[in-house]
Protein backbone atom coordinates (compact mmCIF):
# COMPACT_ATOMS: atom_id res chain seq x y z
CA UNK A 1 0.00 0.00 0.00
CA UNK A 2 2.95 2.29 0.72
CA UNK A 3 4.20 1.91 -2.86
CA UNK A 4 0.66 2.49 -4.06
CA UNK A 5 0.20 5.88 -2.48
CA UNK A 6 3.75 6.76 -3.46
CA UNK A 7 2.75 6.33 -7.14
CA UNK A 8 -0.23 8.73 -6.79
CA UNK A 9 1.84 11.94 -6.82
CA UNK A 10 5.32 11.03 -7.98
CA UNK A 11 5.76 12.43 -11.51
CA UNK A 12 6.33 16.20 -11.57
CA UNK A 13 8.69 18.74 -13.22
CA UNK A 14 12.34 19.06 -11.99
CA UNK A 15 15.27 21.39 -12.19
CA UNK A 16 19.03 21.12 -11.59
CA UNK A 17 21.56 23.11 -9.69
CA UNK A 18 25.26 23.51 -9.32
CA UNK A 19 27.42 22.53 -6.37
CA UNK A 20 30.77 24.28 -6.30
CA UNK A 21 30.50 27.17 -8.71
CA UNK A 22 33.40 29.29 -9.82
CA UNK A 23 33.11 32.93 -8.81
CA UNK A 24 30.98 34.74 -11.39
CA UNK A 25 31.08 38.54 -11.43
CA UNK A 26 28.05 40.48 -12.67
CA UNK A 27 30.32 42.33 -15.15
CA UNK A 28 31.13 39.01 -16.82
CA UNK A 29 27.42 38.44 -17.49
CA UNK A 30 26.83 41.58 -19.58
CA UNK A 31 25.46 40.59 -22.94
CA UNK A 32 25.98 36.91 -22.15
CA UNK A 33 22.29 36.14 -22.44
CA UNK A 34 18.96 37.84 -22.88
CA UNK A 35 18.43 37.74 -19.11
CA UNK A 36 18.81 40.40 -16.49
CA UNK A 37 22.21 40.00 -14.85
CA UNK A 38 20.75 39.92 -11.35
CA UNK A 39 18.39 37.07 -12.26
CA UNK A 40 21.08 35.05 -13.99
CA UNK A 41 23.46 35.38 -11.04
CA UNK A 42 20.64 34.44 -8.64
CA UNK A 43 19.90 31.35 -10.73
CA UNK A 44 23.54 30.29 -10.58
CA UNK A 45 23.55 30.74 -6.80
CA UNK A 46 20.39 28.67 -6.36
CA UNK A 47 21.75 25.88 -8.52
CA UNK A 48 25.11 26.06 -6.75
CA UNK A 49 23.44 25.40 -3.41
CA UNK A 50 21.61 22.38 -4.78
CA UNK A 51 23.51 20.38 -7.37
CA UNK A 52 26.62 18.30 -6.93
CA UNK A 53 28.13 19.43 -10.23
CA UNK A 54 30.83 22.09 -10.31
CA UNK A 55 30.66 22.27 -14.12
CA UNK A 56 27.01 23.26 -14.35
CA UNK A 57 27.69 26.98 -14.92
CA UNK A 58 30.29 26.25 -17.60
CA UNK A 59 27.94 23.83 -19.33
CA UNK A 60 24.88 26.08 -19.13
CA UNK A 61 26.11 29.69 -19.12
CA UNK A 62 22.99 30.81 -21.05
CA UNK A 63 20.30 28.53 -19.57
CA UNK A 64 17.45 30.35 -21.28
CA UNK A 65 18.91 30.53 -24.78
CA UNK A 66 22.05 28.95 -26.27
CA UNK A 67 22.72 26.36 -23.55
CA UNK A 68 19.28 25.37 -22.25
CA UNK A 69 18.65 22.86 -19.49
CA UNK A 70 15.45 20.73 -19.26
CA UNK A 71 14.69 21.77 -15.68
CA UNK A 72 14.55 25.47 -16.46
CA UNK A 73 11.84 27.28 -18.33
CA UNK A 74 12.07 30.92 -19.33
CA UNK A 75 9.48 33.26 -20.77
CA UNK A 76 9.42 36.61 -22.51
CA UNK A 77 6.79 38.57 -20.65
CA UNK A 78 4.52 41.08 -22.45
CA UNK A 79 6.14 44.46 -22.91
CA UNK A 80 9.57 43.15 -21.84
CA UNK A 81 12.71 42.52 -23.89
CA UNK A 82 14.39 40.22 -21.36
CA UNK A 83 13.78 36.56 -20.63
CA UNK A 84 12.79 35.57 -17.11
CA UNK A 85 13.02 32.25 -15.30
CA UNK A 86 9.46 31.04 -14.66
CA UNK A 87 10.02 27.37 -13.78
CA UNK A 88 12.71 25.44 -11.87
CA UNK A 89 12.66 21.71 -11.41
CA UNK A 90 15.29 19.42 -9.90
CA UNK A 91 14.64 15.71 -9.87
CA UNK A 92 15.71 12.34 -11.28
CA UNK A 93 13.17 12.58 -14.08
CA UNK A 94 15.16 15.39 -15.74
CA UNK A 95 17.58 14.12 -18.35
CA UNK A 96 21.27 14.24 -17.35
CA UNK A 97 20.39 15.55 -13.89
CA UNK A 98 23.32 15.55 -11.46
CA UNK A 99 22.52 14.49 -7.93
CA UNK A 100 21.91 17.06 -5.26
CA UNK A 101 24.87 17.63 -2.98
CA UNK A 102 24.86 16.05 0.46
CA UNK A 103 24.48 19.46 2.13
CA UNK A 104 22.00 20.88 -0.37
CA UNK A 105 19.87 23.81 0.71
CA UNK A 106 17.32 26.17 -0.79
CA UNK A 107 19.06 29.51 -1.17
CA UNK A 108 17.40 32.81 -0.32
CA UNK A 109 18.56 33.88 -3.77
CA UNK A 110 15.33 32.27 -4.97
CA UNK A 111 13.72 35.59 -3.94
CA UNK A 112 15.73 37.28 -6.73
CA UNK A 113 13.77 35.32 -9.32
CA UNK A 114 10.64 37.49 -9.12
CA UNK A 115 8.86 35.86 -12.06
CA UNK A 116 9.19 32.27 -10.84
CA UNK A 117 5.81 30.51 -11.15
CA UNK A 118 6.79 26.87 -10.53
CA UNK A 119 9.35 25.49 -8.09
CA UNK A 120 9.73 21.72 -7.91
CA UNK A 121 12.43 19.88 -5.94
CA UNK A 122 12.27 16.10 -5.85
CA UNK A 123 14.57 13.71 -3.99
CA UNK A 124 17.08 16.46 -3.18
CA UNK A 125 17.25 16.85 0.62
CA UNK A 126 18.00 13.36 1.93
CA UNK A 127 18.84 11.91 5.31
CA UNK A 128 21.02 12.04 7.32
CA UNK A 129 20.96 15.78 6.67
CA UNK A 130 18.12 17.79 8.20
CA UNK A 131 16.90 20.82 6.28
CA UNK A 132 14.02 23.07 7.23
CA UNK A 133 12.17 25.62 5.16
CA UNK A 134 12.92 29.17 6.19
CA UNK A 135 9.83 31.34 6.60
CA UNK A 136 11.82 34.08 4.84
CA UNK A 137 11.60 32.14 1.56
CA UNK A 138 7.97 33.08 1.04
CA UNK A 139 6.76 36.67 0.68
CA UNK A 140 3.62 38.36 -0.59
CA UNK A 141 5.55 39.73 -3.57
CA UNK A 142 5.95 36.23 -5.00
CA UNK A 143 4.05 35.15 -8.11
CA UNK A 144 4.60 31.45 -7.34
CA UNK A 145 1.69 29.30 -8.53
CA UNK A 146 3.04 25.79 -7.98
CA UNK A 147 5.27 24.68 -5.11
CA UNK A 148 6.15 20.98 -5.20
CA UNK A 149 8.69 19.59 -2.70
CA UNK A 150 8.45 15.80 -2.78
CA UNK A 151 10.37 12.76 -1.57
CA UNK A 152 12.88 14.73 0.47
CA UNK A 153 13.45 12.56 3.54
CA UNK A 154 15.75 15.16 5.12
CA UNK A 155 13.24 18.00 4.79
CA UNK A 156 11.98 18.38 8.34
CA UNK A 157 10.65 20.89 10.84
CA UNK A 158 7.38 22.80 10.72
CA UNK A 159 5.51 23.77 7.58
CA UNK A 160 6.07 27.56 7.51
CA UNK A 161 2.91 29.57 8.15
CA UNK A 162 4.40 32.19 5.78
CA UNK A 163 3.31 29.98 2.87
CA UNK A 164 0.00 31.76 3.31
CA UNK A 165 1.60 34.83 1.70
CA UNK A 166 1.82 33.00 -1.65
CA UNK A 167 -1.57 34.34 -2.61
CA UNK A 168 -1.37 33.10 -6.23
CA UNK A 169 -0.57 29.52 -5.27
CA UNK A 170 -2.68 26.88 -7.06
CA UNK A 171 -0.68 23.72 -6.22
CA UNK A 172 1.00 22.98 -2.89
CA UNK A 173 2.50 19.50 -2.67
CA UNK A 174 4.78 18.72 0.28
CA UNK A 175 4.34 14.96 0.08
CA UNK A 176 6.79 12.28 1.23
CA UNK A 177 8.99 14.50 3.35
CA UNK A 178 9.62 14.55 7.12
CA UNK A 179 7.62 17.60 8.17
CA UNK A 180 6.28 17.52 11.72
CA UNK A 181 4.13 19.74 13.87
CA UNK A 182 0.67 20.89 12.92
CA UNK A 183 -0.95 22.03 9.70
CA UNK A 184 -0.82 25.86 9.76
CA UNK A 185 -4.33 27.26 9.88
CA UNK A 186 -3.02 30.15 7.78
CA UNK A 187 -3.07 27.85 4.73
CA UNK A 188 -6.81 28.51 4.72
CA UNK A 189 -5.99 31.95 3.27
CA UNK A 190 -4.77 30.46 -0.02
CA UNK A 191 -8.11 30.97 -1.70
CA UNK A 192 -6.81 30.11 -5.19
CA UNK A 193 -5.38 26.76 -4.07
CA UNK A 194 -6.64 23.84 -6.16
CA UNK A 195 -4.43 20.99 -4.90
CA UNK A 196 -3.16 20.48 -1.36
CA UNK A 197 -1.05 17.37 -0.74
CA UNK A 198 0.66 17.00 2.64
CA UNK A 199 0.67 13.20 2.63
CA UNK A 200 3.44 10.96 3.97
CA UNK A 201 4.85 13.23 6.65
CA UNK A 202 4.72 13.22 10.46
CA UNK A 203 2.12 15.92 10.95
CA UNK A 204 0.20 15.95 14.23
CA UNK A 205 -2.72 17.80 15.75
CA UNK A 206 -6.12 18.45 14.24
CA UNK A 207 -7.13 19.37 10.71
CA UNK A 208 -7.74 23.14 10.85
CA UNK A 209 -11.32 24.25 10.29
CA UNK A 210 -9.88 26.96 8.04
CA UNK A 211 -9.09 24.38 5.34
CA UNK A 212 -12.82 24.43 4.62
CA UNK A 213 -12.35 27.93 3.21
CA UNK A 214 -10.33 26.65 0.23
CA UNK A 215 -13.37 26.54 -2.03
CA UNK A 216 -11.31 26.10 -5.22
CA UNK A 217 -9.72 22.90 -3.93
CA UNK A 218 -10.08 19.81 -6.14
CA UNK A 219 -7.56 17.54 -4.35
CA UNK A 220 -7.05 17.25 -0.60
CA UNK A 221 -4.58 14.57 0.49
CA UNK A 222 -3.54 14.47 4.15
CA UNK A 223 -2.99 10.71 4.28
CA UNK A 224 -0.20 8.88 6.11
CA UNK A 225 0.34 11.34 8.94
CA UNK A 226 -0.52 11.29 12.65
CA UNK A 227 -3.45 13.68 12.57
CA UNK A 228 -6.00 13.36 15.38
CA UNK A 229 -9.32 14.84 16.41
CA UNK A 230 -12.46 14.76 14.29
CA UNK A 231 -12.94 15.48 10.61
CA UNK A 232 -13.95 19.17 10.43
CA UNK A 233 -17.49 19.71 9.22
CA UNK A 234 -16.15 22.72 7.29
CA UNK A 235 -14.69 20.32 4.71
CA UNK A 236 -18.24 20.00 3.45
CA UNK A 237 -17.81 23.52 1.99
CA UNK A 238 -15.20 22.33 -0.53
CA UNK A 239 -17.72 22.28 -3.35
CA UNK A 240 -15.11 21.68 -6.10
CA UNK A 241 -13.41 18.77 -4.35
CA UNK A 242 -12.90 15.60 -6.39
CA UNK A 243 -10.47 13.68 -4.15
CA UNK A 244 -10.35 13.55 -0.35
CA UNK A 245 -7.80 11.18 1.18
CA UNK A 246 -7.49 11.25 4.97
CA UNK A 247 -6.41 7.62 5.33
CA UNK A 248 -3.74 6.30 7.71
CA UNK A 249 -4.12 8.86 10.49
CA UNK A 250 -5.54 8.84 14.03
CA UNK A 251 -8.81 10.61 13.27
CA UNK A 252 -11.81 9.80 15.44
CA UNK A 253 -15.40 10.86 15.87
CA UNK A 254 -18.02 10.47 13.17
CA UNK A 255 -18.09 11.16 9.46
CA UNK A 256 -19.59 14.68 9.21
CA UNK A 257 -23.00 14.84 7.54
CA UNK A 258 -21.75 17.91 5.68
CA UNK A 259 -19.56 15.74 3.43
CA UNK A 260 -22.75 14.84 1.60
CA UNK A 261 -22.56 18.28 -0.03
CA UNK A 262 -19.44 17.34 -2.01
CA UNK A 263 -21.33 16.62 -5.22
CA UNK A 264 -18.18 16.46 -7.39
CA UNK A 265 -16.33 14.01 -5.14
CA UNK A 266 -14.90 11.01 -7.01
CA UNK A 267 -12.69 9.48 -4.29
CA UNK A 268 -13.28 9.38 -0.54
CA UNK A 269 -10.68 7.45 1.47
CA UNK A 270 -11.01 7.45 5.26
CA UNK A 271 -9.30 4.08 5.81
CA UNK A 272 -7.12 3.23 8.81
CA UNK A 273 -8.40 5.71 11.37
CA UNK A 274 -10.58 5.39 14.48
CA UNK A 275 -13.79 6.72 12.98
CA UNK A 276 -17.02 5.50 14.53
CA UNK A 277 -20.39 4.82 12.95
CA UNK A 278 -22.95 5.31 11.79
CA UNK A 279 -22.01 6.45 8.30
CA UNK A 280 -24.40 9.35 7.59
CA UNK A 281 -27.06 8.79 4.95
CA UNK A 282 -26.25 12.23 3.51
CA UNK A 283 -23.42 10.50 1.63
CA UNK A 284 -26.14 9.12 -0.66
CA UNK A 285 -25.93 12.53 -2.37
CA UNK A 286 -22.38 11.81 -3.62
CA UNK A 287 -23.66 11.00 -7.07
CA UNK A 288 -20.20 11.05 -8.73
CA UNK A 289 -18.43 8.92 -6.12
CA UNK A 290 -16.40 6.10 -7.69
CA UNK A 291 -14.02 5.10 -4.87
CA UNK A 292 -15.35 4.76 -1.32
CA UNK A 293 -12.79 3.35 1.13
CA UNK A 294 -13.40 3.36 4.87
CA UNK A 295 -11.59 0.14 5.79
CA UNK A 296 -10.26 -0.59 9.29
CA UNK A 297 -12.41 1.79 11.29
CA UNK A 298 -14.68 0.79 14.22
CA UNK A 299 -17.92 1.62 12.38
CA UNK A 300 -19.85 -1.24 14.09
CA UNK A 301 -23.21 -0.83 12.34
CA UNK A 302 -25.12 -2.43 9.53
CA UNK A 303 -23.93 -1.70 6.02
CA UNK A 304 -25.75 1.56 5.15
CA UNK A 305 -28.58 0.90 2.71
CA UNK A 306 -27.79 4.04 0.73
CA UNK A 307 -24.53 2.54 -0.57
CA UNK A 308 -26.54 0.59 -3.11
CA UNK A 309 -27.71 3.91 -4.58
CA UNK A 310 -24.17 5.11 -5.43
CA UNK A 311 -24.47 3.99 -9.03
CA UNK A 312 -21.04 5.18 -10.19
CA UNK A 313 -19.09 3.21 -7.58
CA UNK A 314 -16.11 1.30 -8.95
CA UNK A 315 -14.38 0.31 -5.71
CA UNK A 316 -16.04 -0.19 -2.33
CA UNK A 317 -13.80 -1.03 0.65
CA UNK A 318 -15.54 -1.81 3.96
CA UNK A 319 -13.05 -4.36 5.34
CA UNK A 320 -12.40 -4.58 9.07
CA UNK A 321 -15.16 -2.19 10.15
CA UNK A 322 -17.01 -4.42 12.64
CA UNK A 323 -20.07 -4.41 10.38
CA UNK A 324 -22.94 -6.79 11.09
CA UNK A 325 -26.21 -7.76 9.48
CA UNK A 326 -26.69 -9.00 5.89
CA UNK A 327 -24.97 -8.01 2.67
CA UNK A 328 -27.59 -5.72 1.05
CA UNK A 329 -29.31 -7.05 -2.06
CA UNK A 330 -29.05 -3.51 -3.42
CA UNK A 331 -25.35 -4.14 -4.07
CA UNK A 332 -26.53 -6.13 -7.07
CA UNK A 333 -27.52 -2.85 -8.74
CA UNK A 334 -23.97 -1.43 -8.61
CA UNK A 335 -23.38 -2.29 -12.25
CA UNK A 336 -20.05 -0.42 -12.50
CA UNK A 337 -18.48 -2.07 -9.46
CA UNK A 338 -15.07 -3.64 -10.08
CA UNK A 339 -13.91 -4.43 -6.53
CA UNK A 340 -15.85 -5.16 -3.34
CA UNK A 341 -14.10 -5.82 -0.01
CA UNK A 342 -16.26 -6.82 2.96
CA UNK A 343 -13.81 -9.10 4.74
CA UNK A 344 -13.02 -9.14 8.48
CA UNK A 345 -16.49 -8.12 9.66
CA UNK A 346 -19.39 -9.91 11.36
CA UNK A 347 -21.76 -10.03 8.41
CA UNK A 348 -24.38 -12.76 8.45
CA UNK A 349 -27.07 -14.13 6.17
CA UNK A 350 -26.45 -15.53 2.71
CA UNK A 351 -24.37 -14.20 -0.19
CA UNK A 352 -26.74 -12.34 -2.55
CA UNK A 353 -26.78 -14.28 -5.81
CA UNK A 354 -27.18 -11.06 -7.82
CA UNK A 355 -23.56 -10.16 -7.02
CA UNK A 356 -22.65 -12.77 -9.62
CA UNK A 357 -24.51 -10.76 -12.25
CA UNK A 358 -22.33 -7.65 -11.85
CA UNK A 359 -20.62 -7.47 -15.26
CA UNK A 360 -17.43 -5.67 -14.20
CA UNK A 361 -16.82 -7.13 -10.75
CA UNK A 362 -13.28 -8.49 -10.75
CA UNK A 363 -12.61 -9.02 -7.07
CA UNK A 364 -14.91 -10.01 -4.22
CA UNK A 365 -13.62 -10.56 -0.69
CA UNK A 366 -16.16 -11.90 1.80
CA UNK A 367 -13.72 -13.79 4.01
CA UNK A 368 -13.75 -13.84 7.82
CA UNK A 369 -17.46 -13.17 8.40
CA UNK A 370 -20.45 -15.21 9.62
CA UNK A 371 -22.13 -15.81 6.26
CA UNK A 372 -24.29 -18.90 6.01
CA UNK A 373 -26.07 -21.14 3.54
CA UNK A 374 -25.34 -22.47 0.10
CA UNK A 375 -23.26 -20.37 -2.29
CA UNK A 376 -25.42 -19.67 -5.34
CA UNK A 377 -23.06 -17.63 -7.53
CA UNK A 378 -22.90 -18.66 -11.17
CA UNK A 379 -20.13 -20.98 -12.36
CA UNK A 380 -19.14 -18.42 -14.99
CA UNK A 381 -18.71 -15.75 -12.29
CA UNK A 382 -16.62 -18.03 -10.07
CA UNK A 383 -14.40 -19.02 -12.99
CA UNK A 384 -13.91 -15.40 -14.02
CA UNK A 385 -12.82 -14.27 -10.57
CA UNK A 386 -10.80 -17.34 -9.67
CA UNK A 387 -8.68 -16.68 -6.58
CA UNK A 388 -9.92 -13.09 -6.50
CA UNK A 389 -13.08 -14.53 -4.97
CA UNK A 390 -12.42 -15.13 -1.27
CA UNK A 391 -15.07 -16.75 0.96
CA UNK A 392 -12.75 -18.34 3.51
CA UNK A 393 -13.48 -18.47 7.22
CA UNK A 394 -17.28 -18.36 7.02
CA UNK A 395 -18.11 -21.43 9.08
CA UNK A 396 -21.66 -21.92 7.87
CA UNK A 397 -21.10 -21.42 4.13
CA UNK A 398 -21.24 -24.47 1.86
CA UNK A 399 -21.29 -25.42 -1.81
CA UNK A 400 -23.23 -27.81 -4.00
CA UNK A 401 -20.42 -30.23 -4.74
CA UNK A 402 -22.06 -31.53 -7.88
CA UNK A 403 -22.73 -28.06 -9.30
CA UNK A 404 -19.24 -26.79 -8.56
CA UNK A 405 -17.44 -30.07 -9.20
CA UNK A 406 -14.51 -28.45 -10.99
CA UNK A 407 -14.56 -25.14 -9.15
CA UNK A 408 -14.01 -26.11 -5.52
CA UNK A 409 -10.40 -24.94 -5.82
CA UNK A 410 -11.71 -21.36 -6.11
CA UNK A 411 -14.04 -21.78 -3.14
CA UNK A 412 -11.44 -22.71 -0.58
CA UNK A 413 -12.87 -23.02 2.89
CA UNK A 414 -16.45 -23.74 1.79
CA UNK A 415 -17.29 -27.44 2.42
CA UNK A 416 -19.96 -29.46 0.57
CA UNK A 417 -23.54 -28.91 1.66
CA UNK A 418 -25.49 -31.84 3.07
CA UNK A 419 -28.74 -32.92 1.45
CA UNK A 420 -30.98 -30.99 3.80
CA UNK A 421 -29.00 -28.29 5.54
CA UNK A 422 -32.08 -26.61 7.01
CA UNK A 423 -33.06 -29.74 8.84
CA UNK A 424 -29.69 -30.34 10.46
CA UNK A 425 -28.37 -26.77 10.53
CA UNK A 426 -24.94 -28.28 9.73
CA UNK A 427 -23.88 -27.27 6.26
CA UNK A 428 -21.08 -29.67 5.44
CA UNK A 429 -20.13 -33.31 5.61
CA UNK A 430 -16.98 -34.83 7.04
CA UNK A 431 -15.19 -37.87 5.67
CA UNK A 432 -17.55 -40.25 7.45
CA UNK A 433 -20.58 -38.60 5.90
CA UNK A 434 -21.93 -37.28 9.19
CA UNK A 435 -22.43 -33.73 10.24
CA UNK A 436 -19.59 -31.99 11.98
CA UNK A 437 -18.52 -28.48 12.75
CA UNK A 438 -15.57 -26.74 11.25
CA UNK A 439 -13.54 -26.78 14.43
CA UNK A 440 -13.45 -30.58 14.30
CA UNK A 441 -12.96 -30.89 10.57
CA UNK A 442 -9.65 -29.12 10.26
CA UNK A 443 -11.12 -27.02 7.43
CA UNK A 444 -11.32 -23.84 9.44
CA UNK A 445 -8.70 -21.30 8.44
CA UNK A 446 -5.77 -21.54 10.83
CA UNK A 447 -4.45 -18.53 12.69
CA UNK A 448 -1.32 -18.64 10.54
CA UNK A 449 -3.38 -18.63 7.34
CA UNK A 450 -5.44 -15.73 8.64
CA UNK A 451 -2.24 -13.82 9.29
CA UNK A 452 -0.99 -14.45 5.80
CA UNK A 453 -4.31 -13.31 4.36
CA UNK A 454 -4.21 -10.10 6.35
CA UNK A 455 -0.61 -9.38 5.38
CA UNK A 456 -1.39 -9.96 1.71
CA UNK A 457 -4.36 -7.64 1.95
CA UNK A 458 -2.32 -4.79 3.43
CA UNK A 459 0.53 -5.21 0.99
CA UNK A 460 -1.73 -4.13 -1.83
CA UNK A 461 -2.74 -7.60 -2.99
CA UNK A 462 -6.39 -6.90 -2.31
CA UNK A 463 -8.89 -5.98 -4.94
CA UNK A 464 -9.15 -2.27 -4.43
CA UNK A 465 -5.41 -1.59 -4.51
CA UNK A 466 -4.65 -2.01 -8.20
CA UNK A 467 -7.69 0.02 -9.14
CA UNK A 468 -6.63 2.74 -6.70
CA UNK A 469 -3.25 2.77 -8.46
CA UNK A 470 -4.79 3.46 -11.87
CA UNK A 471 -6.99 6.11 -10.37
CA UNK A 472 -3.85 7.81 -9.07
CA UNK A 473 -2.62 8.44 -12.60
CA UNK A 474 -5.78 10.39 -13.35
CA UNK A 475 -4.86 12.91 -10.68
CA UNK A 476 -1.17 12.94 -11.65
CA UNK A 477 -2.22 14.07 -15.12
CA UNK A 478 -4.34 16.78 -13.51
CA UNK A 479 -1.33 18.08 -11.57
CA UNK A 480 0.07 20.27 -14.35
Amino acid sequence: MDTLHHCLFLILLSLSVLTQLPMVKPSELDGASNMANEELLALFEVMGDLLDDSTWVDTHPHPCTDTPWPGIQCELLPGDTLLHVTKLHVGPDVATTPACKSNAKLSLSILKLPHLKTLSLFNCFLKPQNVSLSSSLFTNSSVLEQLVLMSNSGLTGDIPYSLSQLTRLRVLSLSQNSFNGGIPKELGQLVKLQQLDLSYNFLTGEIPQEIGGLTSLTILDLSWNQLSGSIPSSLGQLSSLQKMDLSFNKLGGNVPRDLGSLKKLVLLDLSRNSISGPIPDTLSQLENLQYFLIENNPIKTNIPSFVGALKKLLVLGLSGCGLFGPVPDSFGSLSNLTALSLDRNSLNGSIPSNLGALPHLGQLNLSQNHLVGEISLSSEFITRLGKRLDVRDNKELCIDQKRYQNLSYYLEGAPPCIDSPKATNKPWVDQTGTGSDTSKSGMQTSDGEKGRLTIAHHLGLSDSSSLFFYFGFYFIIMYF
